[in-house]
């Protein structure tokens, strides 16, 4: 029987759910959406949370609210999903590339040396479900000026000290269907600034506050009821699933410590992690290389994720845009080459967990 990297399921609760929405005849953004809203807000300690239609939206949504405008530039980090690019691409912004420290996250001094008088934002990717630096790069942020959008679309329910991601800056997640908290499609915007709120209400309802009364021009960019209701069963047992990942990500990381040139994933004094993906790096010194240790993987029937390949920007379509700086990521560029992500998340049973350490103890044996 295979492993999958990743594993869709969907309960009782969902089920329910859903069929009180489809009995109710109120599909579109309704009371289903409300309660995801609230309950969320809650979990990440903001008075607002705002759904919309999708991750990549709330990203979007979030810099058209901040009101960037060509010229502007904002740092990020290359190592990530396209999506984070794409929604900085979209809002007519410069995108300049930070690099990265060990734990895959952007590195605040390499922030710090990008800042100028045309940097608008900072936005960081809280990456595989830990959180990026948000001390410092917070400090950063109030010491230049600078607005704050967290790519959070990996880690729900992920804390710095005693704060939730999405409580720092706006904060975006994504609850694509692979996700720690799913519906299949959907995103969630968070923010303590009633103002930044207000606008991202009116911006995913084309600009309506009430039907037919245009304030500004808009988008459709709503969630439906029908997707909360799978959503928000799952908030309520969002730390009893983060906990199962936590369970399996501690046996991995016992079962896999000595191998030579495998460095397991680790997780920095006051951040919590909420193993979104638990992703080792094959290093040059180790007996065999990402790719082989991928086919060795293949041959066991145990799904891998390779998050992320290539540097976003090193891909064709993004070669010589103008909107993209030329920054030099060594860190990243390596993480991207030695990068390889594990099955941890909590449907796995206690033998699986096994059957995978025992497929990469094979591999690193052979």
């Amino acid at each position: 029987m295979s492993i999958p990297i990743t594993s869709v399921v969907i309960g009782p609760e969902e089920e329910a759910a859903v069929l009180s929405v489809l009995r109710s005849g109120r599909l579109a953004q309704g009371p289903m959406v409300a309660e995801l809203e609230r309950s969320f807000a809650e979990l990440c300690g903001v008075p607002h949370a705002v759904a919309v239609s999708n991750g990549t939206v709330a990203l979007v949504a979030a810099l058209e609210a901040l009101g960037l405008q060509p010229g502007d530039e904002v740092i990020t980090t290359p190592f990530s999903f396209a999506a984070t690019l794409n929604a900085i691409l979209e809002s007519g912004a410069t995108v300049r590339f930070a690099d990265i420290r060990d734990d895959f996250t952007i590195d605040p001094e390499s922030v710090k040396a990008l800042v100028n008088e045309r940097t608008k934002a900072i936005l960081p990717v809280h990456l595989y479900g830990l959180p990026a630096d948000m001390t410092a790069l917070t400090a950063i942020a109030d010491t230049a000026g600078l607005a704050i959008v967290e790519d959070a679309a990996q880690a729900h329910g992920a804390r710095v000290g005693d704060r939730a991601v999405g409580s720092f800056g706006v904060g975006c997640f994504s609850m694509y269907a692979t996700k720690n908290l799913q519906c299949g499609e959907g995103g969630l915007i968070t923010t303590s600034d009633d103002a930044i709120a207000d606008r991202l209400r009116l911006l995913r309802n084309q600009g309506m506050r009430v039907r037919y009364q245009y304030e500004a021009p808009g988008h459709n960019w709503r969630l439906t009821d029908l997707q909360a209701a799978i959503a928000v069963p799952q908030v309520g047992r969002l730390a009893e699933t983060t906990a199962r990942r936590a369970e399996n990500a501690a046996k991995l990381t016992a079962g896999l410590a000595d191998l030579p040139g495998l460095t397991t994933p680790s997780v920095p004094a006051g951040r919590s992690h909420v193993w979104h993906q638990y992703t080792v790096r094959i290093g040059a010194d180790a007996p065999l290389s990402r790719d082989d240790l991928g086919k060795r993987l293949d041959e066991r029937q145990i799904g891998y994720g390779l998050y992320y390949p290539r540097l976003m920007h090193h891909y064709d379509c993004y070669v010589g845009h103008p909107q993209i700086g030329t920054d030099d990521t060594p860190r990243a560029l390596r993480a991207a080459e030695e990068a390889l992500s594990l099955p941890v998340h909590q449907h796995l049973a206690n033998d699986d967990v096994d059957q995978v350490i025992e497929a990469v103890r094979g591999a690193f044996n052979a």
